[in-house]
C-alpha cells in the first residue's frame, strides 16, 4: 500500500536554531492535531555484537540535555545500553507524514531525577516496577499477580512506595536529529541536525535525498 503525501513542505528557513526548538514545535503539533501519544517513541540499542533491538517507549521528558526515558536496569534494553551506550528514537507521527529520528549516546539521569519521576507514577505502575523483572522470562501471568498483590498489601494505597534500585531514567542526549516531512511524488524533505561545537548554535543543518 502506497499513500500519496500532499502536505507542505520543510525548508531551511523554517528551521528553528537548534534541534530542541524544532522537536518542541513539532511535538506540539502532533499533539494538537490529535496524535494519539505523540511522546511514544521507537527505541532502538543493540548487543555487545550488534544485534538490534527494537521497542516502543514514552518519552518522559526533554531539554537541551537530551530525551529522557525511564525502565528496568535489567530489562533487555537496560542490559544492552550497559555495554553498547547508544541509541536511536523514531516519534511516528503517521497522521501529520513527519517522523523525528534521534541518535546519540545515552547516560543514566541522577538518583533524584528517577525519584522525583517515580513519585508522580500511579500507586498501581509505581508497584508494577518491583514486580515485573522486566524480559525475564515468568512461568505464567498468575506469578506477576501474585506478585503485585503481595506488594499491594506491603503498600497500600496512600503509603509510599519506594524507588526500586533496579528501576531508573536513561538519557539519550543527541548528536544528529533528522527532521523528516512526507511530500508529493515521494521527494519528501529531510532535514538534519548534526552536532558541531564549532557552529554557533553548536549545530549545522543538512538536507538529505529523499
Amino acid at each position: 500500500m502506497r499513500k500519496h503525501y500532499t502536505h507542505e513542505g520543510l525548508v531551511e528557513g523554517q528551521l528553528a536554531a537548534d534541534p530542541v526548538t524544532q522537536f518542541t514545535r513539532w511535538f506540539h503539533e502532533a499533539d494538537d492535531a490529535g496524535v494519539v501519544e505523540p511522546n511514544a517513541m521507537v527505541l532502538s540499542t543493540a548487543d555487545a555484537g550488534g544485534r538490534p533491538s527494537s521497542r516502543t517507549v514514552l518519552l518522559k521528558g526533554f531539554d537541551r540535555r537530551g530525551f529522557v526515558f525511564f525502565t528496568n536496569y535489567g530489562s533487555r534494553k537496560g542490559t544492552e545500553l550497559a555495554v553498547n551506550p547508544q541509541a536511536a528514537l523514531l516519534f511516528p507521527w503517521v497522521a501529520l507524514a513527519r517522523q523525528v529520528i534521534v541518535q546519540g549516546r545515552v547516560e543514566k539521569v541522577g538518583r533524584d531525577e528517577t525519584a522525583a519521576y517515580f513519585r508522580t507514577r500511579p500507586h498501581g505502575s509505581q508497584l508494577g516496577a518491583w514486580a515485573s523483572e522486566q524480559s525475564s522470562p515468568v512461568g505464567s501471568r498468575e506469578v506477576l499477580e501474585q506478585r503485585y498483590a503481595e506488594l499491594e498489601r506491603r503498600y497500600p494505597e496512600g503509603e509510599g512506595v519506594p524507588v526500586p534500585p533496579f528501576w531508573g531514567g536513561y538519557r539519550v542526549v543527541p548528536e544528529s536529529v533528522e527532521f523528516w516531512q512526507g511530500r508529493e511524488n515521494r521527494l519528501h524533505d529531510r532535514l538534519r541536525f548534526l552536532a558541531d561545537p564549532s557552529a554557533p548554535t553548536g549545530w549545522r543543518v543538512e538536507r538529505l535525498c529523499p
